[in-house]
């Protein structure tokens, strides 16, 4: 009886110290309070829209913009321009639109931003 009493004390002390000291932060303890306090200072507002919110999604078919085949989306070369994104039949439309852009942005209907 007298060895398991010191095993005790021992355990309620490693179990505050983690519960309310220095091991809180594994729990997610103390987190919220720095959210709340930040809420009403300027500079610290939330964001818009959060990252997990912004979702984008390919189209299922579009057109190239080098050779004006329709292309289905999920197996197409794609490329970004400008902040659109372009899908090619093959590696060799891209690498021709990659190089000279601006000469192919006509024949897909967008317009740049």
């Amino acid at each position: 009886m007298e060895g398991i009493l010191p095993l005790l004390l021992w355990g309620g002390l490693i179990f505050l110290m983690m519960r309310f000291g220095c091991g809180a932060h594994m729990f997610g303890h103390g987190h919220r309070q720095k959210q709340d306090e930040s809420a009403g200072k300027p500079g610290m507002e939330k964001p818009a829209m959060e990252k997990d919110e912004l979702v984008w999604t390919a189209p299922e078919q579009d057109t190239d913009p080098v050779c004006g085949k329709d292309v289905i989306t999920a197996g197409a070369k794609s490329s970004v321009h400008n902040g659109w994104v372009y899908y090619f039949c093959s590696p060799e439309c891209r690498a021709k639109f990659e190089t000279a852009p601006e000469t192919y942005l006509g024949l897909v209907g967008r317009e740049d931003k």
